[in-house]
């Protein structure tokens, strides 16, 4: 017989069988259709409309055209006003607001004293003519979120609140907080351990049910006074221990290797991080009480691994994406644990303040449960 027979019978099959598997020939087409269009429209490195808060100690009509014009440029969006600078500190370590603008009692006399001393007056002095207009506060922990609010130190404010004559522009002042080197690894390493444990853990799960299934143990567990809740807690409890070793891992040699600070409680690391494992376990037995195959389960578990890595915060700033992709991103329990592990070890933040986050977590593990319980049938069909 002709070998290319042979190879066309076999195709041929192939083709038959991807066309009987419904599931898998429409997530062939849908996991790139929904992707393409989820990802074309919420990725965009041009950050816009960052919540940004102001303590404004001047309080005057100058104080706050610098407000509007800041605001003119879309990049910012004043969300918030702070009376002190611990109010507003405390709110950027909560994430609240990504930076705060600090505006000084006399930011009138720093942005009039320039125009009133030429290039050539002997009054002027570097002290008086780089004094900067105000201050801006930012969490450096996310080094886009710092390029984008540095990029407006040199914003032409001269158009606005000065004369040309000026010698120098006005300008800000930035200070970095949590990670005043802007090294890129201290803000990643934080991060991965979030991606790490949203791939594994998923992972693990995701073909829990169906391999009992295509190894032949349904039978047994069908004999098995187990209830279906039961199964699916002895399934998790294993992968928890294997989660809290990876973060250990992860940490620990970003610490050593890289120096990247671990300034939090480690006690309230633990508590968020058993929350974000079990949470992305449930998440895994959901897919797996779905699938029918475990190829089918590793094509869904794709699909939650790439909005993970792309919408949680982790690659993007969050303030940065459309709304409605920031809906589908709060459902992700990736994006709540990105929040949590980055306040807890860069910020040394109480998790009392990101209790929001822990809430969805612990309600998003029982709705699992509760939902892949419900789900798995003790029958072969």
């Amino acid at each position: 017989m002709n070998p290319l027979i042979r190879v066309r019978a076999i195709a041929g099959k192939e083709l038959l069988q991807l066309k009987r598997d419904k599931m898998t020939f429409g997530m062939i087409v849908m996991i790139p259709l929904i992707q393409l269009l989820l990802f074309g429209f919420a990725i965009n490195t041009n950050v816009r409309h960052l919540p940004v808060g102001v303590v404004d100690y001047s309080n005057s009509g100058l104080s706050r055209v610098l407000i509007q014009t800041l605001g003119a440029t879309q990049v910012v969006t004043f969300t918030r006003h702070f009376t002190s600078m611990p109010e507003a500190e405390a709110a950027i370590a909560s994430a609240e607001v990504r930076a705060v603008l600090i505006i000084p009692r006399d930011v009138s006399q720093r942005l009039v004293r320039n125009p009133s001393v030429g290039p050539g007056s002997p009054a002027a002095t570097d002290a008086e003519t780089s004094r900067p207009v105000a201050q801006w506060l930012v969490d450096g922990s996310d080094t886009i979120v710092a390029g984008a609010i540095k990029g407006l130190r040199g914003m032409p404010l001269v158009e606005l609140l000065d004369k040309p004559a000026n010698r120098k522009p006005p300008t800000f002042e930035v200070t970095m907080l949590y990670n005043p080197e802007q090294r890129t690894v201290v803000n990643i390493v934080p991060g991965l351990a979030a991606i790490i444990l949203t791939m594994t853990m998923i992972m693990f799960t995701s073909a829990a049910i169906v391999r009992e299934r295509e190894r032949g143990n349904m039978e047994m567990l069908i004999t098995t006074p187990v209830r279906p809740i039961e199964l699916m807690i002895g399934k998790i409890v294993p992968y928890i221990f294997i989660g809290a070793i990876q973060v250990a891992i992860i940490l620990g040699l970003g610490h050593q290797l890289f120096n990247v600070p671990i300034n939090g409680n480690l006690l309230q690391l633990a508590g968020a991080t058993l929350l974000f494992i079990t949470a992305s376990l449930t998440l895994g037995l959901i897919i797996s009480t779905i699938a029918k195959s475990q190829l089918q389960s590793m094509q869904m578990t794709i699909f939650v691994l790439l909005p993970s890595i792309l919408l949680s915060g982790f690659m993007f700033p969050y303030e940065g994406m459309p709304l409605a992709a920031q809906y589908i991103a709060e459902a992700l329990p990736a994006t709540h644990f990105m929040r949590l592990i980055r306040g807890v070890v860069l910020k040394d933040v109480d998790v009392v303040n990101l209790a929001a986050d822990m809430y969805w977590l612990a309600l998003f593990t029982l709705g699992g449960l509760a939902v892949a319980s419900l789900r798995f049938k003790k029958r072969l069909d």
